[in-house]
């Protein structure tokens, strides 16, 4: 159900107190002895509140150090640099000096933005594999302090390898077990030296990551194209870490950008109410968007990213805000027929969440598609080894190579995918939202819908579990199963949930990895009312599933 004032300005009452949280953070210590309050990675890393005991400075002391550890047990030695970045979020800050203090206890080369600033996460991304390119390839890996679009509330915390994705399931799982034990120990055996000592360590250097970032990105998006086509572009980084990116851009390039938002303010008091009554900085949610929306006859092209910016929501003339799926598929077109130095070879990486529209999508371009669970680091061997040219997940997650067929990043690029919807209407004079249009007419048209419930610790956990065997019927909404899911196609990885396909329509349900509660996506190719009797009948399926949990 839809919030009543989801849309709506914020109000005093919706804000934060920061001061409170800070309070929680620092004062309040997690029970290692209760699972809601333990160190738990899921898909972006640890994240939690500082309220309920799930994301306090005992968390960050013991992740941190358990990142030492296995940084420090890797065959080849440890890498020799660590890059950090944070975003926007009140907690993130506090986690970084929290953080940095660990780092320079154990004497960890660290570089971070200067003055004290925020770095969108593919900026850290970037960074590691240029300076791997340069050095070795195990010379750096990288720590991102971020809930991604979640609330103020929110904090977390996620671990990028030599390979610049996020850690796979090994380093996690190892990392989260360690932590567990650090803090099971009241953070005793955690190396620690005051936030001074540590900014002023010899291992501490200040960095500042725009001006490369900024520089490179002729390398992936035609940028002189969108310059000759002088775009009137708006931009909206919704209070994240790209706002200090989106001038210099425009300055190097002399793009015709407008920030339509400035605001930097830990609150998100700017923000419009989201779906279910909360702040949520979701550049895909046409709630969050709704001021953005609002602009679009102001703009030939407007975009926005989340408070780290590895999200992109893109706003188009034609149509307003683009549904997610749809865009995916409309850039996987544009970038198989406008890069011509890319390999025929290269395959396309999809979640299984993710629309059957860009199945076909690739289909028509003779391309293998790579179907994987839910959370970019499936992507990143892939793109790391020039196996895939593009990765993408449904919630407005994705990057894709350089126009030599190198990896840019191996973790999600809001902004390149925000600039490559320029170039798309600067290249094509078609805007993406009129480039749906024609993919659904020669593609078909998608009905996809995601709905979602809360969820304890426990119900995620049966979510997981789930098999083919308790899926009993033989139909869904009227038309045969074709395969029941438990392992991703692409990679044979576990899905940590359930995926149920027919010829016309799918549904996967799985819990969510970023907060408590478990989703249910679906889709059909045939109407709005099948989809209706696909989510309807998936739902079944779930309760059923859960009845003892």
């Amino acid at each position: 159900m839809i919030h009543e004032r989801a849309g709506e300005p914020t109000r005093p009452s919706d804000l934060i107190d920061v001061d409170a949280l800070m309070q929680d953070y620092y004062q309040l210590s997690p029970n290692p002895a209760t699972a809601e309050e333990r160190v738990r990675f899921g898909t972006g890393g640890h994240r939690g509140k500082a309220s309920n005991r799930s994301f306090n400075q005992a968390h960050i002391l013991a992740i941190v150090q358990a990142i030492v550890d296995w940084r420090n047990r890797m065959p080849q030695g440890a890498p020799k640099v660590l890059w950090l970045g944070k975003d926007t979020h009140a907690l993130s800050d506090a986690a970084q000096k929290t953080a940095l203090e660990v780092f320079a206890a154990n004497h960890v080369r660290v570089k971070l933005q200067r003055d004290n600033g925020v770095t969108p996460t593919p900026a850290v991304s970037r960074a590691i594999l240029v300076a791997n390119r340069e050095h070795g390839e195990f010379y750096s890996d990288g720590v991102i302090i971020t809930p991604s679009h979640n609330p103020p509330t929110d904090g977390g915390i996620k671990y990028n390898q030599c390979d610049g994705g996020g850690a796979d399931v090994d380093a996690t799982s190892w990392i989260e077990q360690r932590a567990n034990e650090y803090l099971a120990d009241g953070n005793r055996q955690v190396k620690r030296v005051s936030y001074e000592e540590a900014l002023a360590a010899d291992t501490t250097e200040l960095i500042d990551y725009v001006e490369d970032y900024v520089a490179d990105l002729d390398s992936v998006i035609d940028m002189e194209a969108i310059r000759r086509a002088n775009l009137k572009i708006g931009v909206n980084p919704l209070g994240g870490a790209a706002l200090g990116y989106w001038r210099p851009i425009a300055e190097r390039y002399g793009l015709n950008i407008t920030v339509v938002n400035d605001k930097l303010d830990p609150t998100f008091s700017f923000m419009t109410i989201d779906h279910d009554g909360k702040i949520r900085m979701d550049c895909s949610s046409p709630w969050a968007m709704r001021p953005l929306v609002a602009l679009k006859d102001q703009f030939d092209i407007a975009f926005a990213n989340d408070p780290d910016s590895d999200r992109h929501g893109i706003v188009t003339r034609s149509i307003g805000l683009m549904d997610p799926n749809h865009y995916l598929a409309v850039a996987i077109n544009y970038l198989l027929a406008h890069r011509p130095e890319w390999s025929t070879n290269l395959g396309i990486g999809k979640t299984l969440v993710s629309s059957s529209l860009i199945d076909r999508v690739a289909r028509f371009h003779g391309r293998t598609l790579i179907e994987t669970p839910v959370g970019f680091k499936w992507f990143v061997p892939g793109l790391f080894k020039g196996q895939i040219c593009f990765g993408g997940e449904e919630s407005a997650g994705a990057s894709f190579l350089r126009k030599d067929g190198s990896a840019w990043t191996t973790d999600k690029d809001g902004p390149i995918l925000c600039l490559l919807a320029a170039e798309i209407l600067a290249k094509t004079g078609k805007d993406p939202g009129q480039w749906i249009q024609e993919l659904t007419q020669k593609f078909g048209k998608s009905y996809y819908k995601r709905i979602e419930a809360p969820a304890t610790l426990a119900i995620k956990d049966a979510l997981k579990s789930m098999t083919p065997e308790q899926v009993q019927s033989s139909e869904l909404a009227g038309e045969p199963i074709v395969a029941r899911l438990t392992r991703a196609p692409g990679n044979n990885a576990a899905i940590g949930g359930l995926k149920v396909v027919t010829e016309n329509g799918w549904f996967t349900a799985r819990p969510s990895g970023t907060e408590m509660a478990y989703k249910i996506y679906g889709e059909s190719f045939r109407s709005q009312e099948h989809l209706q009797r696909i989510l309807s009948e998936a739902q079944e399926i779930v309760a059923d599933a859960l009845k003892n949990v």
